[in-house]
């Protein structure tokens, strides 16, 4: 009896283990319908892809980033939003990460926030590299998206624990009817963001990176447990789309948590 629970149990758990290495590189395109009934006419069938936790760094290398970019751009967004967390394990990374993402291609722009990992590895060169790849840093700073006579704002917000956090730009200047979206990097910002944003692009989380069938995780960087755990999430009259992201923290394995490039089609609900 024993053999033979051995002859069942060793494929399954070796299996497995092979298994949770190769998850991190099996990026999935996750394409979400968004429905608002604020978004004016001119912007339904606007394509956002959403980019997030690049990490580049010993576990996410600069041709995986090359290669990253090539699939986006295959996909001909609208827009190019990104989350954070370019880099991970070292600041000497951050140069070769944007030289890549230098080359991401759309007509209304490439845009982008801090992670806690961009500070923690040098905020300031990220910056600077950010500029000089040609995308605008919303870091507490906001645009007005326009087609033709209609417009949306987008906002974004500082890090949620190595930043202040400040929508005035994104806020002060929209009616109700107006659609607002902003990126954090952190979804806990939800909690505390104003009424009238209507959408929260977000990542940080990673899914959970190892979880339970992707049903739960033991450990979530969120103050709010599972809440904001992956997908769409419903926070009073805000949505908030968590990405699983694209790379890992320490140790470089996922479990029922895909990497994820997010497409996010607007409509006009």
């Amino acid at each position: 009896m024993k053999n033979r629970l051995r002859l069942i149990f060793y494929p399954i758990f070796f299996s497995l283990l092979i298994y949770i290495f190769i998850e991190p590189f099996w990026i999935e395109e996750k394409t979400i319908i968004y429905r608002h009934t604020d978004i004016p006419a001119s912007f339904s069938g606007m394509k956002i892809v959403f980019l997030t936790d690049i990490h580049h760094g010993p576990f996410f290398s600069i041709d995986r980033v090359r290669s990253l970019v090539d699939r986006v751009n295959a996909l001909h967004p609208d827009i190019i939003i990104l989350g954070g967390d370019f880099v991970h394990h070292g600041s000497e990374y951050i140069e070769s990460c944007f030289k890549e993402l230098a080359r991401l291609s759309a007509p209304m722009g490439v845009f982008g926030v801090l992670g806690n990992h961009d500070h923690w590895e040098n905020a300031a060169l990220t910056r600077k590299e950010m500029e000089k790849a040609g995308i605008k840093d919303l870091d507490n700073d906001a645009v007005w998206l326009n087609r033709g006579k209609e417009r949306i704002k987008l906002g974004g917000v500082g890090d949620f624990l190595e930043d202040d956090q400040d929508t005035s730009k994104t806020t002060d200047d929209v009616s109700s009817s107006d659609f607002v979206m902003l990126a954090s990097h952190n979804p806990d910002f939800a909690e505390v963001a104003p009424v009238k944003i209507d959408l929260i692009l977000s990542g940080h989380t990673h899914g959970g990176q190892v979880t339970l069938l992707g049903l739960w995780a033991p450990i979530l960087n969120s103050m709010y447990g599972q809440k904001y755990l992956t997908g769409i999430v419903k926070n009073g009259s805000t949505d908030v789309i968590i990405s699983n992201g694209i790379g890992t923290i320490t140790p470089p394995v996922r479990f029922f948590a895909r990497p994820q490039i997010v497409i996010i089609e607007l409509q006009k609900k």
